[in-house]
This record gives structure tokens, sequence and C-alpha cells, in this order.
């Protein structure tokens, strides 16, 4: 799973439980700032993540879990199957939140995050470890 993949994965995700979450502006009052975006990922992040899921056998299988549920939420967008999408995403953010605060930090600020930018690239190739990880099993 590269980058591009998990970003995908996590702004389809993302997108329904968003829409679905945010109540309708009242008619009468001034529209509401939007939420502040998540902190743009660091390589440090990133490299703690990384140290975070690859020393922990119960945290690197949930990584690896969350990879394979990727392509199934792909899958599910692609077919716009909806009540799938959501409840594929939902699992899948439950496994991040298992994994950890940093892990759940560093993927919100990776969908915000261009994947061909020179950062998104050293992020995502210092990520590809991880995916290895998931390939040896």
């Amino acid at each position: 799973m590269n980058l591009k993949s998990i970003l995908a994965a996590l702004a389809i995700a993302a997108l329904p439980v968003c829409a679905q979450a945010q109540p309708a502006p009242p008619k009468q009052q001034p529209q509401q700032q939007q939420p502040p975006a998540a902190p743009k990922p660091t390589k440090a992040a990133a490299q703690k993540v990384i140290q975070i899921v690859s020393g922990d056998k119960a945290k690197t299988k949930l990584y690896c879990d969350i990879a394979a549920l990727s392509d199934q939420i792909d899958a599910a967008a692609q077919k716009k199957d909806e009540k799938k999408l959501d409840e594929l995403s939902q699992k899948a953010d439950e496994m991040g939140t298992k994994i950890g605060p940093e892990y759940v930090a560093l993927m919100d600020g990776l969908q915000d995050m261009d994947p061909n930018s020179k950062e998104g690239e050293e992020i995502g190739g210092m990520l590809e470890a991880l995916d290895k990880l998931c390939a040896k099993k």
C-alpha cells in the first residue's frame, strides 16, 4: 500500500462520516468557522509512528489489517456502496485509534497533504517500511 492509496482510502472514508456528523448551520446566525486543519505531518512524526508500529507486533498487525481494509474501502467507493463504505471506514478508524494518537494525527495530516509534494513523497517513502512488514506475512 503506497501513500496515495492510504490518502485516497482515508479521504474516501472520512467524507461520508464528516458529511453525516455536521449539523446544518442555523439560518439566523453567521456561519461558524471550520475546525482547524490537522497539523502538517513531519518526517519526525512519521518516524515516530514507524517506531511505534514496527516495535509492537499487535500494532503491526493492526496497521496491516488497515492496509487490507483500504483495498476494500476503495472497492466499496468504486461501487458507490455507502453502507459498506461507512462500515469499513468506521472499522479502520477504530483500528487506527488502537495504534495510538500519533498514528491518528499523522493519518489526519496526510489527508491534507499533496502526495506528490516533496514532503508527501518523503513521508510516503518512509511509510513503505511498514508496508514491507505487511508483505512478509
